[in-house]
């Protein structure tokens, strides 16, 4: 049998610059390699781990240097989770390498004319800043290299350790390994009423042997939690069960409601699939509302169990004010808004705009954009739930009218061909691109660029300490 080739240890690397997937990047003679948990300046030793013919894979095994541009980690939990990679970096250098991301995609692979690039507006809040979090259970915690090598093993060919007895963990995946999960006790990305959710309700667990889920055998009873939150102060809780016990589940949802008064929405739901997706299954209302409240400007959006909402709500505000200025509105214009999602940009535009039609795929989500308009008592607005490639042609543009500004918001992988194709032929005069992935926004850009020209553009951070940004484009007719 023959035993795998063991890759190299490099010496004495620089680091020196920032690559995708939130990884920093350096180069030994014409070997460019990619390693995690360092930043440019740092001098490290590399194990590789990966070796291909022009780049190679690798971690940092030991520091000769750390980098003047290196912080401490804020979170214990640093280099486990797979979060927060970039928390050792000063969040002023984490927006300019966002910055220079952008710049690199629109350039390189726009390869179109380009005006002076806004500076990227950063996030207020760098800590507590998201409004949903969702964690699993496990009754395979992820050991920490110090707890390996505190136990003793049965045999020199086995690898499962001894002298562990509590392997239940409440937390998150380990990155690439779906039956792995890391125990958390301090996440730094939610209100910390969070934390003391999810703390209390594995304790009360643990004390009352509950079964932590068994990924790879799927079996066990606790699966899921999933906390929102909300700047109107309320907190939805939903708790995912694996099966469905009534004694176990109303005991552990009384104790948690007698705790946490805060918790204005008390979900629970029973999930027996293999995955974790709750889009089709019921949800059931334990204590409370089905929905919390989130403000924006004087609006008000009604966020259930289901819904999409921007993650970073004070941000989504910002965002969603840089899209008003750059669709220019005087109050006439006919504006689709495609990838509507809950109708959230639709809504936030539509008393400066004549007609806002939303297209989104997901018929809850449109169901939800519908009731923020109600909410709302805004009236001059249309939605349709249809797969944005089969929705959005001639025959619609036909019977709904022509629109006079576009603003699109799709998902990573940017827009079908179709619907470039039948903007193309709609010709609006404005289209407000924006994106999560400056990538694909740059592909398509370049697509558009046969009739439009871009005059704004502005970077905006959403998720301080790790690679994502988002990226809003104003293109007008030529």
């Amino acid at each position: 049998m023959s035993m795998k080739k063991m890759l190299p240890v490099l010496e004495k690397v620089f680091i020196s610059g920032i690559a995708a997937e939130g990884k920093a990047i350096a180069r030994h003679n014409d070997l460019v390699i990619f390693v995690p948990y360092t930043v440019p300046g740092d001098v490290v030793d590399i194990q590789l781990t990966r070796k291909k013919n022009s780049y190679a894979e690798g971690k940092a095994i030991h520091f000769h240097e750390y980098s003047t541009q290196r912080t401490d980690a804020f979170c214990e939990h640093y280099g486990m989770c797979g979060g927060c990679k970039w928390q050792i970096l000063p969040y002023t250098e984490q927006i300019r390498y966002k910055q220079q991301q952008v710049i690199d995609n629109l350039t390189r692979i726009g390869k179109i004319e380009l005006p002076e690039i806004t500076p990227i507006l950063g996030s207020a809040k760098t800590q507590f800043y998201r409004n949903k979090l969702e964690f699993t259970f496990s009754n395979k915690r992820w050991l920490t290299e110090k707890e390996i090598q505190s136990v003793r093993w049965l045999k020199p060919t086995e690898t499962e350790p001894m002298a562990i007895e509590n392997r239940n963990a409440l937390g998150f995946h380990i990155p690439g390994m779906f039956d792995k999960v890391l125990d958390i006790r301090k996440c730094w990305l939610q209100d910390d009423i969070s934390n003391q959710i999810r703390n209390e309700i594995k304790a009360f667990a643990l004390q009352n042997d509950y079964e932590f889920f068994d990924l790879r055998n799927q079996s066990g009873l606790l699966r899921n939690i999933i906390i929102r939150t909300s700047l109107t102060g309320e907190v939805m809780l939903i708790v995912v069960f694996f099966k469905d016990d009534k004694d176990k589940r109303d005991a552990l949802l009384n104790h948690i409601a007698e705790m946490f008064p805060a918790i204005t929405s008390l979900i629970y739901i029973i999930n027996e699939k293999a995955n974790d997706t709750i889009a089709d299954q019921t949800i059931h209302v334990f204590k409370g509302n089905d929905f919390i409240y989130e403000e924006m400007e004087e609006l008000k959006f009604k966020i259930g169990a289901k819904s999409f909402y921007q993650t970073n709500s004070e941000q989504a505000c910002n965002l969603y004010r840089i899209v008003r200025d750059f669709a220019g509105l005087t109050g006439n214009e006919r504006v689709y808004d495609l990838y509507t999602g809950t109708g959230t940009i639709a809504n936030f535009i539509a008393r400066q705009a004549g007609q806002v039609i939303g297209i989104e795929y997901i018929p809850e989500a449109i169901d939800d954009a519908r009731s923020n308009s109600k909410i709302n008592g805004i009236n001059n607005t249309l939605f349709f739930a249809c797969d944005m490639k089969d929705i959005l042609n001639g025959d619609f543009i036909k019977t709904y009218g022509n629109p006079d500004v576009i603003i699109t918001d799709p998902p990573r992988v940017g827009m079908h061909d179709d619907v470039i194709k039948t903007i193309l032929s709609a010709e609006p005069q404005k289209i407000v691109y924006v994106s999560c992935n400056p990538a694909t926004q740059a592909r398509d850009l370049n697509l558009l660029a046969q009739k439009y020209r871009i005059s704004k553009i502005q970077p905006v951070d959403m998720f301080p300490h790790t690679q994502h940004v988002e990226n809003v484009v104003l293109s007008e007719l030529k």
